[in-house]
C-alpha cells in the first residue's frame, strides 16, 4: 500500500458551562440513532431520517475522521444529566459540492430537537471553533446551510461566519458561510 500510514489523534475533551465534549462512544448509539432518526433533526439536513445502521456508519466516520484528518466532530453531552444534546465539529466530507471545497474544515453542529431553542448549539459550537482556532491547518472555515434554517443561520453568524453567496450540495440550495480565524493562536496540530 502506498503513502502514509494515518495518524493516530486522540479526540480532545472539552468543557463549557454545561456541556462536555468528547469522542462518541458506542453507548450513545440509541440516543444518537433516535437523534439523526427525527424528521425536526433532519429537516434542514438533507431531509431524510437516518437508521440505526446510518447512526451507527456516521459514529465511526466521525471516529475515523479524528484518526486520519486530526480533528473532527464531538459528541455533546449534558453534563448536569449525561444526557445526548447533540454533536458538533469540523469535517472533512470530500463533498461533491459547486463549487468545490476541498481540503477545507467544514463545520457543523446538530442537537436532540429537546435541547432546540436552549443555547446549546452556540455553546458547543463556540468551543468548537476556538478549538478550531487554535489547531486547525487552514486559515478559516466554511459552513453550509439550508436558507430556511434560521436556528443555525443565527448561530453560524454568533460565531464570525459571514455570507458569501448562495451554492448547491446534492441539488439543493445553500448558503456558504466562511469565517476566518481572527489570527493564529497556536500552533497547528
Amino acid at each position: 500500500m502506498s503513502g502514509s500510514p494515518p495518524t493516530s489523534h486522540a479526540v480532545p475533551q472539552l468543557e463549557t458551562a454545561r456541556l462536555m465534549l468528547r469522542a462518541h462512544q458506542r453507548e450513545d448509539l440509541p440516543a444518537y440513532a433516535a437523534m439523526w432518526g427525527d424528521p425536526e433533526v433532519v429537516r434542514y439536513i438533507g431531509g431524510k431520517a437516518s437508521t440505526t445502521e446510518e447512526s451507527w456508519w456516521r459514529i465511526l466516520g466521525h471516529l475515523g475522521h479524528w484518526a486520519i484528518m486530526g480533528y473532527g466532530y464531538w459528541a455533546l453531552v449534558e453534563r448536569a444529566s449525561g444526557r445526548l444534546v447533540g454533536e458538533a465539529g469540523f469535517g472533512n466530507f470530500k463533498r461533491d459540492s459547486d463549487p468545490s471545497f476541498q481540503g477545507l474544515p467544514e463545520a457543523g453542529w446538530v442537537l436532540a430537537p429537546w435541547a432546540h431553542g436552549a443555547g446549546f448549539a452556540t455553546e458547543a459550537a463556540g468551543a468548537v471553533v476556538a478549538w478550531g482556532d487554535r489547531h486547525l491547518p487552514r486559515d478559516h472555515s466554511f459552513c453550509l446551510i439550508d436558507p430556511d434554517h434560521g436556528a443555525s443561520i443565527r448561530v453560524a453568524q454568533k460565531l464570525g461566519y459571514q455570507a458569501t453567496g448562495m451554492t448547491t450540495y446534492k441539488g439543493d440550495a445553500c448558503i456558504l458561510f466562511r469565517r476566518n480565524r481572527p489570527e493564529r493562536i497556536g500552533p497547528a496540530s
